[in-house]
């Protein structure tokens, strides 16, 4: 039955979208059928932001080291950017420009003046190599990609070639420095840019499913403001929660931004929803514990987000009690599901902060389900319902029919929140869809009696490093591209930290010499750091095979998965 925690979000949300109430809640049609929208949302990323930098004027948005910008400050800036893009670059609406660099107010600013020039935001993934790189680029058509200075190097290294102008940022720089390569070149306030509606393409984020190179997710404006918005409604609610038990802080919202933004879950539930709610965001460029400490005292945060590990690198840190942590009073985790026992800890040392966890993928748009305080340490093992008012949550056979409470199945998600498909890929697209318009996400799960998702597994051949998708094709492919290897395979392998890091089982061909260390130095230069395997068996005979001859992946995974718990325990 609903936890009392249920009955009051459920009392709260009623309010907050009944009549009269901020937030408004309808119908509209899509693919032939009716389903749940935000009425009063605006259409697009451009109004939106707009309308609330004005809002917030001077306040606070974004601290990276000592700088600071106020939201009006960041929209002029952003202006700047767009201008420019237009006129001096030639940015058209719904040309694809490619954002690669770390966290900064350079990355935020440059975002924004994508979208305000029309340009679709390609969030290339910071940590990969440039060979991957050029392959996101070329994927989506990118004819401009704004880069900082460590990954426009990569670009440039022999035998990386693709089809964009790259314009490199020197971010250590001052902000109006820092963008300079691009604001110099012309463009000002006269610059009249394009009317946006909710048609128009808005982003393309790349994620890594079971079929190696990253697909190019892309979405419409319309998708990303109802997706922004169903977030904001779930926050409204917990407002109002807090408000009635007298907890609601008089501090300006702030949030420490340690996931990178070229992931969806900075990306749209941290960065964007952070407009409407006028919260500060403080951005650090690398994690670290005792630094996001730090930080969480010194700005005053209130909520922090990150992958699972972040938040319990803080718990058991040596030094957390030389902070002061109070104002803090969530840790939400996503990308990862956390150990029961790290969700009872979170709960009880972390004096008024509770843990939260969000279930929501890149093809959703960060939608999904949440569960937080009382209700998660309840059911530690569960992602919580559907978010409200948006999320279809369904599980589904293989002919996309719905499953009775407590089957397990596919894990399906509809939503006007989800992406459009994945760029120059129609077969991806269809696979990834039942005919219903239910999304497949890979994942196999089952609903529990009051709705509550629980995961179970993964159809998808991947693995999810600290939130971080990786394709065992993916590395696979890498480790065949050795002129010496014969067979391998690929599996995730349990890590009390990350979730699951990499793992491989290698055949070299009779003769050779390649160790495990050599061959994750050759892994290493044509894969992102994350993607190298953390531990390598090599075998002396083939791989045991099944009997349509491919590798018996299943008992290999089983065996050495074994093989390397009694390993870590030792």
């Amino acid at each position: 039955m609903p936890s009392a925690l249920d009955l009051r979000l459920e009392a709260a949300y009623n309010l907050i979208t009944g009549p009269g109430g901020p937030i408004q809640v309808g119908t509209v049609e899509r693919h032939g059928r009716e389903m749940p929208f935000i009425t009063n949302a605006p259409t697009n990323l451009a109004d939106y932001v707009a309308f609330f930098c004005a809002q917030h004027g001077d306040a606070t948005f974004l601290v990276e080291g000592e700088a600071r910008l106020s939201f009006r400050e960041f929209y002029g800036a952003a202006r700047r950017v767009s201008a420019a893009l237009v006129e001096a670059h030639g940015v058209k609406r719904g040309d694809r420009v490619g954002l690669a660099m770390r966290n900064a107010n350079a990355w935020c600013v440059t975002y924004v003046g994508i979208l305000l020039a029309g340009g679709c935001a390609t969030l290339l993934n910071g940590w990969w190599q440039g060979g991957e790189l050029a392959a996101g680029i070329d994927d989506a058509e990118a004819k401009l990609v704004i880069a900082d200075v460590q990954r426009a190097a990569r670009l440039a290294e022999p035998g990386v070639s693709h089809g964009a102008k790259v314009i490199t940022l020197d971010i250590a720089q001052p902000l109006d420095k820092a963008l300079a390569p691009i604001t110099g070149a012309g463009g000002g306030t006269e610059t009249e840019l394009p009317k946006l509606g909710g048609d128009d393409l808005a982003t393309i984020l790349f994620t890594s499913g079971s079929t190696g190179q990253s697909k190019g997710a892309y979405s419409r404006h319309e998708a990303i403001c109802q997706a922004v918005f169903n977030y904001v409604t779930q926050t409204a609610s917990i407002v109002h929660l807090l408000t009635e038990d007298g907890q609601m802080s008089e501090l300006q919202p702030a949030t420490l931004v340690c996931t990178p933004l070229f992931h969806v879950t900075a990306e749209i539930p941290v960065f964007l929803q952070s407009f409407a709610l006028g919260r500060k965001l403080v951005l650090m460029p690398k994690w670290n514990a005792e630094e996001a400490m730090r930080l969480i005292q010194d700005e005053q945060c209130n909520y922090f987000v990150g992958v699972p590990l972040m938040s319990y690198e803080i718990l058991v840190h040596p030094n957390r009690k030389n902070y002061d942590l109070s104002t803090c009073k969530s840790y939400a985790g996503g990308g990862a599901p956390r150990p029961p026992e790290h969700v009872k800890r979170l709960a009880t040392e972390m004096g008024e902060g509770k843990p939260l966890l969000g279930y929501g993928l890149t093809e959703t748009n960060a939608v999904g389900c949440g569960i937080i305080n009382e209700n998660y340490l309840a059911k530690p093992l569960s992602t919580g319902p559907a978010s409200k008012p948006l999320v279809d949550l369904a599980i589904l056979d293989d002919d996309g029919e719905r499953l009775p409470q407590g089957g397990v199945g596919e894990v399906c998600i509809r939503s006007v929140c989800n992406f459009d498909g994945y760029w120059n890929n129609e077969a991806a697209t269809k696979a990834a869809f039942f005919p219903n318009g239910y999304f497949r996400t890979g994942d196999l799960g089952y609903l529990d009696e009051d709705g509550y998702l629980f995961i179970v597994d993964r159809k998808k051949d991947i693995i999810i490093r600290g939130g971080e998708n990786i394709s065992c094709q993916e590395v696979e492919a890498a480790i065949y591209a050795h002129p010496e290897a014969n067979e391998c395979a690929v599996f995730g392998l349990p890590d009390e930290r990350l979730g699951e890091v990499v793992g491989a089982v290698i055949w070299m061909k009779p003769g050779s010499s390649v160790d495990a260390d050599a061959m994750c130095s050759f892994l290493g230069q044509r894969l992102a750091s994350y993607k190298v395997p953390c531990k390598i068996w090599m075998s002396d005979d083939a791989l045991p095979k099944l009997g349509s001859e491919k590798i018996d992946k299943v008992s290999l995974r089983n065996r050495f998965r074994e093989e390397y718990k009694a390993e870590v325990a030792a």
